[in-house]
């Protein structure tokens, strides 16, 4: 996650993306880790995984490492984001099919599980509901979906404190304090975030069912959800 006023184009933003997510996120590795076993619970050996928002690569390399014959289609709008995750991946690439754009540039599918990390507090509601409406539509039946993002409450008491303690992590995480205060004004002022409520609520309005929690990590909340 490059924070919201660093755009996905800026080539020094880039390169540093994926030493930067670590120090933004709190729990990412274990993020990545918790999604793979999430995805393995329901997915053979051979499975076919689309990864929406798959720039910098980070979540592929790790689901990749972790299942040596999963194969992936991966999406982003940042064909610099995309070049960066073809060198993030190595050798790995070779399972990994990039394309860039958004999900209407997915390929139809059916795949057995889908992800979307750190992508969807980019999008406004509706521009949200149409797209968990595209990855239900590629999904094959009983298929998870696994989502993280920005998810904090939205309530004009609440939100500062908790873009206070996003800064405060990433200030304790070695990110220089005027950077991590501009973060968190810039997801403050620029990022459509909704509350965990009703980022659950879209999920169910998508078709989703069993929506449940697994990742709670100051602003940012995670979901797993299935196809029926």
């Amino acid at each position: 996650m490059i924070p919201p006023n660093a755009p996905f184009s800026d080539p020094e933003a880039v390169a540093r993306y994926t030493e930067m997510p670590p120090r933004f996120v709190p729990g990412l590795d274990a993020l990545h880790r918790m999604a793979t076993l999430l995805l393995a619970e329901r997915c053979a050996a051979d499975a076919r995984i689309l990864v929406l928002g798959a720039g910098g690569g980070l979540e592929l390399k790790v689901f990749a490492t972790a299942q040596p014959g999963w194969r992936f289609a991966g999406v982003d709008p940042s064909t610099e984001m995309l070049a960066l995750a073809g060198r993030t991946l190595g050798p790995l690439a070779a399972r990994v099919d990039l394309h860039a754009g958004y999900i209407d540039t997915a390929p139809p599918g059916p795949f057995d599980a889908a992800t979307c990390l750190l992508t969807l507090h980019f999008l406004p509601p509706a521009a949200r509901v149409q797209t968990l409406a595209a990855l239900f539509a590629r999904l094959k039946p009983g298929a998870p979906l696994v989502v993280a993002h920005h998810s904090f409450p939205q309530a004009p008491e609440e939100k500062p404190v908790w873009l206070s303690r996003f800064a405060a992590f990433a200030t304790a995480s070695g990110v220089a304090a005027e950077t991590a205060q501009g973060a968190a004004e810039g997801i403050g002022r620029q990022l459509p975030a909704l509350s965990p409520e009703q980022d659950a609520a879209l999920l169910a309005d998508a078709g989703f069912v069993d929506v449940s929690l697994f990742y709670a990590a100051l602003t940012f909340r995670g979901w797993v959800a299935y196809r029926p």
